[in-house]
């Protein structure tokens, strides 16, 4: 009913061409990012090993894309994420990048998601890891937040930071358990008004440790930690389902890169090609549901290709604001497949760890090096192929891919702290423009 009510709002012109422009449309934003969990790690993704009930169902009852990319690795996904900007525009390029007077995003030069969404009478607040975007959440525009304070307990913290203050974890106290706790209260006290709750759980990170349910006696607890934040994933949907915002709610469910090295698994008995920190498939292509009930096609699998700097863009249309034209932004909006329209899905996605980087679209990818990919098999096979080997599609591909680097040119930008890897990649440029 909800959806058959802005279709023919926007028929009649309500909206004055935008599908989200009125207030009662703009819906509250549950954003969860579990932390180092590949497409294996999540059964929705045809994960031999791993159930994920929970995930499974907020899939079926919205739009799971099969072709998003994140980075490789925890921050610099944070980093695109909260700013809409590549790395190389941001200096967000590793996980040490907002320390030391690294070249890392700050918040004041940046106009980031919370901050978007405050400005359209969004409510603020986020929960779990925050460290590697630097400053604390409040800085980018959360108006409540809970995280820890170092990186040496992800788990079994014995202090936690809310609001600016240090608190101290119960003695024998779950430190996820809190972090959830304080997500659900923020959806009960802010129901009666728009909101947005960053969700940024700790699992599955390392140290992976026993859990509440884990049974005595396990020697390893990695499938433990799956189950567990499946299941607080089920319990967020079904608190909203509680409090009757359910069908005014998106919830995304995402990961921040691929499968943590030392926990890869089986799809369809083939291993995916490369892990977390790598620039292969297996570092930055993650799982990405998007369920507002109602309104997104339910159990549709959307081949289109996501960046992690879309939710940017695609948040600003949802609550009907503009990103400022102070500043490049990279995102594109799926709003309209939100509401099973074809939109404007993005040719090609761009990644980037450091001084290196590739664009990939459906069928092929490039690197910095100009070296061209066959990705007809991925996630499992990624084919390099030789120029001299060229078919008509892959040299019409090659010819694209080099447009689109050129029109990018990471080189020109932040791509280290130092001068070495920004040197080598403007010789990289040269290369590939040499072999075009």
């Amino acid at each position: 009913m909800r959806r058959i009510l802005n279709l023919l709002l926007v028929t009649l012109g309500v909206f004055g061409g935008s599908v989200f422009a009125a207030e009662a449309t703009k819906p509250n934003i549950v954003f969860i990012l579990a932390d180092d969990l590949g497409l294996d790690g999540v059964s929705c993704y045809c994960s031999d090993k791993h159930k994920t009930p929970n995930i499974d169902k907020l899939a079926a009852s919205g739009t799971r894309f099969e072709t998003c990319y994140a980075s490789p690795l925890c921050g610099p996904t944070r980093g695109l994420l909260m700013t809409g900007r590549y790395a190389f525009r941001t200096g967000g390029i590793t996980n040490g990048s907002w320390r030391n007077g690294g070249p890392g995003a700050k918040s004041a030069d940046e106009f980031s998601m919370a901050k978007l969404l405050k400005q359209a009478g969004y409510a603020t607040g986020m929960g779990g890891k925050w460290r590697q975007v630097g400053e604390t959440p409040r800085d980018w525009g959360f108006d409540e937040y809970i995280t820890d304070p170092t990186a040496g307990g992800w788990f079994w913290e014995k202090t936690l930071l809310k609001n600016g203050e240090s608190i101290s974890v119960p003695e024998g106290a779950y430190a996820p358990d809190l972090v959830h706790a304080f997500a659900i209260d923020f959806l009960k006290q802010n129901k009666q008004q728009p909101f947005f709750f960053y969700y940024s759980m700790h699992h599955v990170h390392a140290p992976i440790l026993r859990t509440p349910d884990s049974k005595n006696g396990k020697d390893t607890h990695y499938d433990d930690n799956i189950a567990y934040m499946d299941k607080q994933v089920g319990a967020v949907v079904a608190e909203l389902e509680k409090l009757g915002l359910r069908e005014k709610t998106l919830v995304i469910f995402t990961t921040d890169n691929g499968t943590a090295l030392a926990h890869p698994s089986e799809i369809g008995g083939r291993m995916i090609n490369g892990k977390k920190g790598s620039l292969l498939e297996g570092g930055s292509r993650v799982p990405f549901i998007a369920s507002w009930p109602g309104t997104t096609p339910a159990g549709k699998v959307s081949q289109d290709i996501l960046s992690f700097a879309d939710p940017h863009a695609t948040f600003a249309e949802l609550a009907g604001v503009k990103q400022p034209g102070s500043l490049k932004f990279d995102g594109r909006s799926f709003a309209p497949q939100l509401l099973g329209k074809p939109g404007q899905p993005r040719e090609w996605a761009y990644v980037q760890l450091g001084p290196h980087w590739f664009v990939r679209e459906q069928g092929f990818k490039m690197n910095e090096q100009g070296e061209l990919f066959d990705m007809r098999d991925a996630p499992f096979v990624e084919k390099l192929v030789a120029k001299e080997a060229d078919t008509e599609s892959s040299k019409a591909a090659r010819t694209r891919l080099t447009a689109a680097l050129a029109g990018l040119d990471p080189a020109a930008g932040k791509t280290d702290q130092g001068g070495g890897a920004k040197k080598a990649a403007k010789k990289a440029k040269r290369k590939a423009k040499a072999a075009a």
